[in-house]
């Protein structure tokens, strides 16, 4: 079994106080965007929110089930803890709010890349990874999270048993790279808006 995981719980302090997962991008929302993507890959998609009140926001999309964080405060290696318990996949993708593009075959690429490794990253170069655009073996994934020291999501890669992906070899799929737009303020989604 398949899951996506979708981090919802950021305070949307770089986008003026507003919630990125409701951006609009080609006349619908991020996170309608995103969960229309993976629908066709996974076999469940959860969204971690940062509490209750926030999973109300979400109430109207359907197919998805939405939990919020259990330990607060942590950023996303504490949503990646909340998901990866809340998931009942094997593998898990784990996907920010804030990428409205991302494909369904270079996802469904990582998933099958996995093999016997812990993590499937993609990577520009030695220091920029793609960690909340990867699948992750559940139980490895899980085994980290109970036990860290560290809020670094690098860290936390580093730690496991990890296949880096250049992202070169996703251009087959997706050849101008957009599954990696990231949205963090307005002025970004006004840009993208008009290419």
């Amino acid at each position: 079994m398949r899951s996506a995981v979708i981090l919802a719980g950021g305070e949307a302090r770089r986008a003026n106080g507003k919630e990125k997962y409701f951006f609009t991008y080609k006349g619908t929302t991020f996170i309608e965007r995103l969960v229309g993507s993976l629908s066709g890959v996974v076999d469940e998609i959860v969204i971690v929110a940062r509490d209750t009140a926030q999973c109300t926001r979400f109430r109207e999309l359907q197919g998805v089930t939405c939990i919020s964080d259990i330990r607060q405060g942590l950023g996303p290696v504490g949503g990646l803890h909340a998901g990866s318990l809340a998931a009942g996949g094997d593998f898990i993708f784990v996907s920010a709010c804030d990428m409205p593009c991302i494909n369904a075959a270079v996802v469904s690429y990582l998933f099958d890349a996995v093999g016997s490794y812990d993590a499937v990253i993609p990577l520009w170069n030695e220091r920029m990874l793609e960690p909340l655009h990867a699948v992750y073996r559940r139980p490895a994934l899980l085994a980290y999270l109970e036990s860290h020291t560290s809020l670094s999501l690098r860290a936390m890669v580093q730690s496991l048993n990890t296949r880096y992906v250049p992202v070169d070899e996703l251009r087959a799929f997706d050849p101008q790279l957009r599954t990696f737009t990231n949205i963090n303020n307005l002025e970004e989604l006004e840009h993208i808006n008009r290419l």
